[in-house]
């Protein structure tokens, strides 16, 4: 295709109705290519052509997708600045779903974008690897944490539960009660911690060769752990920041959230453990180590402390942190046996 791999793009701008050219009012456009979505962006690596498309398409492109009034105020605002995000897209007046679908067809015969790119769903411009994880995430994800990462929709989360499994990321994003920010959320859930999710794979793959050890969660039901967990005793199950009607029986209550500095302490301390022989490559830590500090930073976070014991000859502790927001969630364990 030819409009598609381009790492340098320089954007040409035209103005009104009989579509004059002007010179560029910015540098070149620089274009990054990733196999999946790994910052909270609203267009895919896969789907960088329809920014690409309403940036340099002429009027008269533009004019055979959409209603001249359209395609007018697009090349208007263009030449004060070139379109970054879809959202910026959609701010321009007249341009709503109906357009940005009209936007999204023409981008695609014009060979701007191709099968990579699924398409718009709910004002995000969503890629096939996007796409897969978030039907990945969805049909597997256990009720708490769907309710926790989309903390405004319930009732969007419970028809997710109720109809999947799900086969594509556009049937998910039908369902009733889900709407942008509910489908971003899942798709920011599904997709923008896999180095941390590297580091406790490698963490969990580790052999354990003596009595005592750690391991790590990323997606997890954390209300079955805390109230099905300690069959012979339960030593402190102390929690933080969960409504009344969330607080498991018998748990005291903490005042104040987590920080990002909390996290990142139990992070670190379980880590250490699992890795005091020094097995997991240097890379692998700091990939997860900085994928960490991206999505906790400037965050607050409810969980719980939990200590158990299954038998008297072992002991397990247990930390969770659930963003309050997004419900990025993170567990970390330690245990001990005789």
């Amino acid at each position: 295709m030819h409009r598609l791999g381009q790492t340098l793009l320089a954007v040409s701008l035209f103005a009104g109705c009989g579509g004059t050219e002007l010179e560029p009012s910015t540098g070149p456009i620089v274009q990054q290519r990733a196999p999946l979505t790994t910052t909270d962006v609203d267009v895919a690596p896969e789907c960088q052509g329809l920014i690409d498309f309403v940036n340099t398409a002429s009027f008269q492109t533009l004019d055979v997708y959409l209603p001249s009034d359209v395609a007018n105020n697009l090349v208007t605002r263009r030449a004060l600045s070139p379109f970054t995000s879809l959202a910026d897209v959609a701010s321009v007046r007249l341009v709503g779903p109906t357009r940005l679908a009209q936007i999204e067809g023409g981008a695609r015969e014009e060979e701007f974008i191709g099968p990579n790119c699924v398409g718009i769903l709910d004002g995000l411009a969503v890629s096939t690897d996007d796409a897969a994880a978030i039907v990945s995430l969805v049909n597997s994800i256990s009720d708490s944490e769907l309710h926790d990462v989309l903390p405004y929709a319930w009732n969007g989360a419970v028809n997710l539960l109720n109809q999947r499994p799900f086969t594509s990321a556009r049937d998910i994003s039908n369902v009733a009660g889900i709407s942008e920010v509910s489908l971003r959320n899942i798709r920011n859930a599904a997709t923008l911690s896999r180095p941390l999710e590297a580091l406790i794979d490698t963490v969990n793959a580790l052999p354990n060769k003596d009595l005592y050890g750690a391991s790590m969660a990323r997606h997890f039901d954390w209300w079955q752990i805390v109230t099905t967990r300690g069959s012979y005793g339960v030593n402190r199950l102390e929690c933080f920041g969960l409504e009344p009607s969330s607080v498991p029986y018998g748990a005291t209550v903490r005042e104040g959230l987590a920080d990002a500095e909390e996290v990142r302490d139990e992070v670190i301390d379980t880590l250490n453990l699992a890795n005091r022989n020094k097995e997991i490559p240097q890379s692998v830590i700091d990939a997860g180590l900085a994928n960490l500090d991206a999505l906790t930073e400037g965050r607050s976070f409810k969980g719980c402390y939990f200590s158990y014991s299954d038998d008297p000859w072992s002991g397990n502790n247990v930390a969770i942190f659930v963003d309050t927001e997004n419900g990025f969630s993170l567990l970390t364990e330690t245990y001990w046996s005789e």
